[in-house]
């Protein structure tokens, strides 16, 4: 056990220090394996644990997903979502900060990152705010906020690495995910227009859009209204598996693009190159956390905690509150694939222990981490937004969340209390 805590720490260590990820958990994994061991052993289990899961057939599914959201970045197709949005919402008061947190919502999905949402939300969205004399709390917030949807609304990067941990139903995972993703965007819109009611010079109108040009703008959405339900109701009605649902998404979106005239062959060379580079990085960070889960499992950490959770005296409810309370704490300064690549291993054991189903807590996990990013005082979103817009101060973007943040909360009380919100639809499907 002290083997595994000192690896543990090591971890943590290089990654503060910035160390790649992925590299940190394979040469702490490999040293730690080795120790506990021996080198033989060391030398035929590594190999082998990492060949299983370079030919898994579950672990296609991540390159899938990652080809699908490069499609409809690079080629321009998410933009038309914000025109879209803008065109719909932009007369209402408040509408383009609506508009963007829609299509933070809409963006983050398909790239599964709130930092790249963050990042690119603020060079699309922002200067878009200011024109219209949006208040720099509300505009930089929205955007802060907005970015951490889409890691809950399938397609979703954070999903597919937890359920191949956890070794859960992928599919499932994106349908839990569905409703609580969407109670966040309309509760943030909520959040948006009761700011705009209250304090209006904040959040003015914008031109009003006639409606021809609505309807026009309405046909740059259907690309995402075409995957989204494409993929959704198919893994809803059982036609095909999570991998497959990936394939299709990204052969259809290739197409579309193609259709749409906005896939060259230059552009179809940066998209791959992108998808190959962003999935070797996922991989290398998985096998190293596949492996860590091993290391943990030798040493007897995960073992140890759990009989000492259990000897705590604690009620499931405590110890879950426990659990989430940690996850919240390390949001703060961690990104959330980091997390969960890192603590979720070690405690799913004790999840499953005290009666909780997986996928609901993949759920909740997500949640918390994410509310971590907007968070003070180190919250990630926030500091990446700031790298961005570099005249607005950090202070002020904190101030603009407190809203969102006590609106993450209530969802995560709900989502606590009421597991069904997340667990109905993956009831009907099973």
């Amino acid at each position: 056990m002290t083997i595994g805590l000192i690896c543990l720490a090591a971890v943590l260590l290089l990654a503060f220090l910035r160390i790649p990820l992925g590299f940190s958990l394979l040469a702490v994994s490999i040293a730690g394996i080795t120790y506990l061991n021996s080198f033989d052993a060391a030398r035929v289990l590594i190999p082998m644990t990492l060949t299983d899961a370079a030919f898994s057939y579950e672990l296609a599914v991540v390159p899938l997903f990652i080809l699908m959201g490069n499609v409809l970045s690079r080629t321009g197709i998410s933009e038309d979502l914000f025109k879209a949005a803008y065109a719909m919402l932009g007369a209402v008061r408040g509408g383009l900060a609506l508009a963007t947190m829609v299509t933070c919502a809409g963006f983050s999905a398909v790239c599964g990152s709130s930092f790249a949402t963050a990042a690119t939300m603020a060079k699309v969205a922002y200067p878009s705010m200011k024109k219209y004399g949006y208040s720099e709390r509300l505009a930089s917030a929205t955007i802060a906020a907005g970015g951490t949807l889409g890691i809950l609304i399938p397609p979703s990067i954070v999903l597919m690495i937890y359920g191949i941990l956890t070794q859960q139903n992928i599919g499932e995972l994106f349908i839990a995910g569905l409703s609580p993703g969407t109670i966040g965007l309309f509760m943030y819109m909520a959040v948006i227009y009761l700011i705009a009611l209250r304090r209006p010079a904040e959040a003015p109108r914008g031109e009003r859009v006639p409606v021809r040009e609505q309807l026009r703008a309405l046909k740059g959405v259907w690309p995402f209204a075409t995957l989204f339900l494409l993929i959704i109701g198919g893994l809803y009605l059982g036609w095909f598996t999570a991998t497959e649902a990936g394939g299709i998404g990204a052969g259809l979106a290739l197409l579309i693009a193609a259709l749409k005239g906005r896939l060259g062959w230059r552009t179809l060379y940066d998209i791959m190159r992108e998808t190959a580079l962003t999935s070797v990085m996922l991989y290398v960070v998985l096998f190293g956390a596949l492996l860590f889960t091993k290391l943990i499992a030798f040493s007897g950490l995960a073992d140890a905690l759990l009989g000492a959770v259990q000897d705590s005296g604690l009620s499931r409810w405590g110890i879950l509150i426990a659990i989430l309370a940690v996850f919240l704490i390390l949001g703060c300064v961690m990104d959330s694939m980091a997390i969960i690549l890192i603590f979720v291993p070690l405690f799913a054991p004790i999840i499953v222990a005290q009666g909780f189903d997986l996928i609901w807590f993949g759920i909740i996990v997500v949640v918390v981490t994410e509310i971590g990013l907007i968070t003070p005082p180190l919250g990630m979103n926030v500091f990446v937004l700031k790298a961005n817009l570099p005249a607005v101060r950090v202070g002020t973007i904190f101030r603009g969340l407190v809203p969102f943040v006590v609106t993450d909360l209530l969802r995560l009380v709900l989502l606590v209390v009421f597991p069904s919100l997340a667990l109905f639809m993956v009831h009907l499907m099973r």
